[in-house]
């Protein structure tokens, strides 16, 4: 065991010696291999950036996996009893633990604007729904804690609603007053982005807040019927589900339609990303590929320089194997100092503020750490690639005859 340990030992201190006598051989030819190392990590280390930006785009629409959304409805169009399914509601979230749950209520309100009084969408939530599909702000905040209690309610408005009242300045507590049963003067505290092609007014209030604004009669006549989320461990959503379901069931009786699924992206049996990491496994495998063959292609050449020195050392006593394993190594150990290199320099790149912005294109709010798994995979096509390599200039120097080498 210990003359095996020592025999790898100086297979590493021969190859590293070879090496230094070696550099600017050993430069020229690693140059590709860091390149390649820094690409197929780099590739890998945005994939990550990339895949983050798509996964919190669909956690915007659908929530957070996993999140579980509760519909209930009589089959003859009559409202459930308000004060029930706020009891129920209450009961479930204690019962069970859940501390991140939304009410969700997609209404409209008629706003009064300087060129006259517009219906707006309108989407009423509670304060975790902020989190749960990770709503993004350019200016202000999400409701607080202490919002509810505010007697002018805070409200917060889409661009184009912003855009419609001169972008007045959120400091100044600007207002909007929403007409309906109950006229009500509402600040503005928070604007969030849209899309290209959303050119409508929008806006979120708080659930008891829309609650406030019309009579539980008129929420009725309107057909207001909310959706309860749920955001769960996606461990325990399965269970969750029909135990949930079970419970809205007894506790409101027959004619009653409870609806309980998941919503968010995780539900699906596809693999949302998978068109990502094929595409980042292609390209990475692709400039790999190009590494190796660059790098055979050198170290065939340099053996050839050194026919003379293996001819020399074969006949001092110098065994097939040691020969081909010091080729070998000499391959492995310059490998991977150019893997390191490569991963270094990917990492600094991947961690770009710059760089990251374009990638996730202001769609990502949690930037992902550099991921270990890509330096992991730098380091380990770093050496598979030195072994491919140094095999086969091994396997010609094990062939060379002693006294044609000398004579070489």
């Amino acid at each position: 065991m210990n003359r095996l340990l020592s025999n790898v030992v100086g297979s590493f201190v021969e190859a590293w010696q070879e090496l230094r006598i070696h550099k600017t051989r050993v430069m020229l030819s690693l140059i590709g291999v860091a390149v390649a190392v820094c690409a197929i990590t780099t590739v890998v280390g945005l994939g990550a950036v990339a895949q983050q930006a798509l996964q919190e785009q669909n956690e915007q629409q659908g929530g957070r996996a996993a999140t579980l959304s509760l519909y209930v409805a009589k089959y003859d169009g009559t409202p459930v009893d308000a004060e029930v399914m706020e009891e129920l509601w209450t009961t479930t979230l204690d019962r069970y633990g859940i501390d991140y749950a939304s009410r969700v209520v997609n209404s409209s309100q008629t706003v009064q604007f300087a060129d006259g009084a517009v219906p707006v969408r309108v989407t009423a939530v509670d304060q975790p729904y902020g989190t749960m599909h990770r709503v993004r702000l350019t200016e202000g905040d999400w409701f607080g804690a202490t919002d509810a209690d505010r007697l002018a309610p805070a409200v917060l408005v889409n661009q184009v609603f912003y855009d419609r009242l001169g972008q007045p300045d959120l400091a100044t507590h600007p207002t909007t007053t929403l007409l309906g049963d109950r006229p009500t003067t509402a600040v503005i505290t928070g604007v969030y982005p849209v899309s290209t092609w959303d050119t409508e007014p929008a806006m979120y209030l708080l659930a008891d807040t829309l609650a406030g604004l019309s009579s539980p009669e008129q929420q009725a006549a309107n057909g207001v019927v909310p959706n309860y989320e749920m955001w769960v461990p996606a461990g325990l959503s399965e269970e969750l589900t029909k135990a949930i379901q079970r419970d809205f069931t007894a506790a409101i009786g027959s004619g009653t339609n409870v609806s309980v699924s998941r919503q968010d992206y995780a539900a699906f049996n596809e693999d949302p990303f998978g068109s990502i990491k094929l595409l980042v496994a292609g390209v990475a495998g692709l400039v790999l590929l190009l590494g190796a063959l660059g790098l055979v292609n050198i170290a065939l050449v340099t053996l050839k320089q050194r026919i003379r020195e293996i001819g020399v050392r074969r006949s001092f006593g110098a065994t097939a194997g040691r020969v081909f394993f010091s080729v070998m190594m000499e391959s492995i150990v310059a490998t991977l100092v150019a893997g390191v290199v490569g991963v270094i320099g990917a990492v600094l790149i991947v961690t770009n503020p710059m760089l990251q912005g374009f990638i996730s294109q202001g769609a990502v709010t949690d930037f992902p750490p550099f991921p270990v798994e890509a330096a992991i995979l730098g380091l380990v096509c770093a050496t598979v690639v030195g072994a491919l390599a140094g095999l086969l200039p091994a396997l010609v120097a094990v062939r060379v005859k002693v006294i044609d080498a000398i004579r070489y």
